[in-house]
């Protein structure tokens, strides 16, 4: 991740004093770097290294030292003057000889220098092995020689340079060299040289602008302090360039010519859809499935209107089980969106208007992340609810726009996916690190927080996120979206009536705003956390240093505060039409519109609700009345009694199910321990019963047959003596 406020700020001041001092460079962007002196001899631009010359270039010279460098890192910047006052004076120098005073440095000794932006070329400097900025390696035929990690001194490298040097011209180098120091133009005391007699006329105006140029460096113009003010203000600044071109795959032919649904078999499935990047919107169905025959129609009209714009098949999973089975077909009918290797799964309504609404987005979509300006944003706010937006800059790479391009698919349905580099929106959205992503809906910006380039290239955590706040801020909740609104979520759900139109629209502005209110809330304290979470982590590094203890030095600063909001359960706010859902309303919550509009507070994981405040009055669509109640219902445990959404015995088995579901192991040792309690309670009863009556027959025997210890009567009642 890239921060320019004071990396670039160096920066900013050169190529400002530069625009200063040439107006050409105003008129001509592409224009190469200007020539430099050295000794009072010219020196050409350092040679650029990039993805498309590497292979080439590293091949023409049998030496080539290359410096690898991001433009942001505080090192790199330290250490360029070194790196180009090293590459000058050598350049300049002679060999020692006979012979050899005319000799140019570069062909006598075929060694060059050369530099390579990491930021631009990461994958390239990924195959290098670079793991830290800056590292400069000595390249014998393609091949590393020497690498040198760090901004080091002058000498380090020359003495990398001499030996290589020496190995390739033997006994043509200096005893010792007096070494130039940093941002010289010569190894004499003046800083710059003035040129020789036998120099061109013709090259000292550029002799001189170079001049001016440094003294602009040294010392900005006004010109150069006021756009360098500029940019401090900004937050940002901003380069020139072109960014990769990603090209998108298009269709091999034009879609669906003939407007109709075509019947797709495993061996055409694999030559039209897998083998191919064309889009495909396909349904997967059975003959005798009652609600494939009910959506036939509408599917049928989908595929004409279609025609030209988006291919759309089907698959008889009777005939074609095995297909079926590859594709993952849980049921019927099951409909997927397709592009080559990835496939999005339709799970909205199946309504003729859904479909075509879907696919057009799908159409959209699948073309690829449009680039947009900051004109074409704000028309774009006035259509969509909610825009996904990634900021990216010149230091972007390559594997950024590939992750970026893997991530459209899934938001087919649910939001606009743009990329810009606008400095307008920059500084709109107070962007200053690249590349960045957030999420506008009506016009609120809601920012994905890691910042970290592995972070900015993990498409599933970025998908996770992005399902989070996908939703607008108040959305109207349907049959295609209840379950996504509802699910895992505790949802602030206002029962509007449209028909009164005027108290609708003054409903939905304090829903609105009671909304908006609540984020602002959750992110203050959201950052209070965190804050409080390094203070402590400083507290413990404090403490151990006070102690000198070297071990929990180290594990305070190996603490990592990972906090995201989206793990946390969310407040959701959303309206549902009372009207149109009047009989679903009454029979979960009690609830009449026609009593006046209502707004609940939904638990649907925990099936319970509230509504009313901690008066006991009703709770309306008013944010005061919202926002009271909502702080007293999310503490844990919430200071306001519930009501269920279920009677009570089926409470008593969803919350056995719940446990089972969130607990699996403690609620099945649980099961087995009292099981196992009961088997044996049970057992030691039987026992205890089959033993009581073997003692009692027992007795009755010897009573039958135990005669009178001192006589009494018979059988007959006569006396036994």
């Amino acid at each position: 991740m890239r921060w320019h406020n004071l990396s670039f700020l160096f920066g900013a001041a050169s190529l400002a004093a530069t625009v200063a001092a040439s107006p050409a460079a105003d008129s001509d962007d592409d224009a190469p770097k200007e020539s430099t002196y050295f000794n009072q001899k010219k020196v050409p631009p350092m040679l650029e290294l990039t993805s498309d010359n590497w292979e080439k270039e590293a091949n023409a010279s049998k030496w080539l030292m290359v410096k690898h460098y991001s433009p942001w890192c505080p090192h790199c910047i330290d250490f360029a003057p070194t790196y180009q006052t090293l590459y000058e004076f050598y350049y300049t120098s002679k060999p020692e000889g006979a012979g050899n005073e005319d000799a140019d440095f570069t062909s006598f000794y075929d060694f060059r220098f050369a530099s390579l932006n990491c930021m631009a070329y990461g994958d390239l400097c990924t195959e290098h092995g670079i793991t830290s900025y800056p590292t400069t390696i000595l390249y014998k035929d393609g091949q590393v020689a020497e690498s040198v990690k760090g901004g080091k001194k002058m000498e380090v490298f020359s003495k990398v340079i001499e030996d290589a040097l020496e190995k390739t011209k033997p006994g043509t180098r200096p005893a010792s060299i007096k070494l130039p120091e940093p941002k010289a133009h010569g190894t004499e005391d003046s800083p710059l040289a003035s040129p020789t007699d036998n120099e061109p006329e013709t090259e000292k105006p550029a002799l001189e602008k170079t001049a001016t140029e440094d003294a602009h460096k040294a010392d900005p113009s006004a010109e150069a302090k006021a756009e360098i003010d500029a940019m401090l203000k900004k937050g940002f600044y901003t380069v020139d360039f072109q960014p990769p071109v990603h090209k998108v795959p298009k269709p091999s032919k034009t879609p669906n010519t003939g407007g109709i649904s075509q019947p797709l078999t495993h061996e055409t499935f694999q030559n039209l859809v897998t083998m191919t990047q064309d889009p495909w919107f396909i349904k997967f169905y059975a003959p005798w499935c009652h609600h494939c025959k009910a959506m036939a129609a509408n599917w049928e009209q989908l595929a004409r209107e279609m025609k030209g714009k988006l291919n759309i098949g089907e698959v008889n999973c009777d005939q074609e089980s095995r297909l079926c089975k590859d594709a993952r077909v849980q049921g019927y009918p099951s409909i997927v969106f397709f592009k080559g290797g990835e496939r999005v799964e339709y799970e909205g309504l199946r309504g003729l208007g859904d479909f075509i609404q879907y696919a057009e987005k799908a159409v959209d979509l699948s073309s690829g992340v449009p680039e947009v300006n900051a004109a074409e944003f704000e028309a774009l706010e006035k259509k969509e609810d909610v825009i996904f937006v990634y900021f990216y800059d010149h230091a972007t790479t390559s594997e950024d726009f590939i992750a970026l391009e893997r991530l459209p698919l899934t938001l087919i349905g649910h939001a606009k996916l743009v990329k810009t580099r606008d400095p307008k929106l920059y500084e709109r959205f107070k962007i200053s690190t690249w590349p960045r992503m957030l999420v506008s809906r009506e016009g609120r910006p809601t920012y994905y927080t890691p910042l970290t380039p592995a972070a900015m290239r993990d498409t599933n955590q970025i998908l996770k996120w992005m399902k989070s706040v996908w939703l607008p801020i108040v959305p109207e909740m349907t049959a295609a979206n209840a379950r996504e609104i509802m699910d895992h979520r505790m949802v602030v759900l206002a029962i509007l009536n449209r028909e009164d139109q005027e108290g609708f629209n003054r409903a939905q502005r304090e829903l609105r705003s009671a909304a908006n209110e609540w984020m602002d809330k959750q992110i203050q304290l959201f950052q209070l956390e965190r804050q409080e979470l390094r203070d402590a982590k400083q507290l413990r590094i404090e403490e151990a240093e006070d102690r000198g203890d070297a071990r929990a030095l180290r594990a305070a600063k190996h603490i990592r505060i990972t906090m995201d909001m989206a793990d946390r359960k969310q407040v959701t706010f959303a309206w549902v039409d009372g009207v149109f859902w009047q009989r679903w309303i009454k029979t979960t919550y009690g609830i009449d519109v026609k009593d006046g509009e209502r707004v609940i507070i939904n638990d649907e994981d925990n099936r319970r609700y509230w509504d009313q405040t901690s008066t006991g009055n009703n709770i309306v669509p008013s944010r005061t009345s919202i926002l009271e109640t909502l702080t007293k219902v999310t503490a844990n445990p919430p200071k306001l009694q519930p009501k269920l959404t279920i009677s009570s015995i089926e409470k008593i088995f969803f919350d056995i199910k719940m446990n089972f579901k969130e607990h699996p192991y403690l609620s099945t040792g649980c099961v087995i321990g009292i099981a196992f309690a009961l088997f044996s309670f049970f057992k030691g009863r039987l026992r205890r019963t089959a033993l009581g009556g073997a003692f009692r027959s027992a007795e009755d025997g010897i009573k039958e047959h135990k005669a009178p210890l001192l006589g009494g009567l018979g059988v007959n009642g006569a006396k036994v003596d």
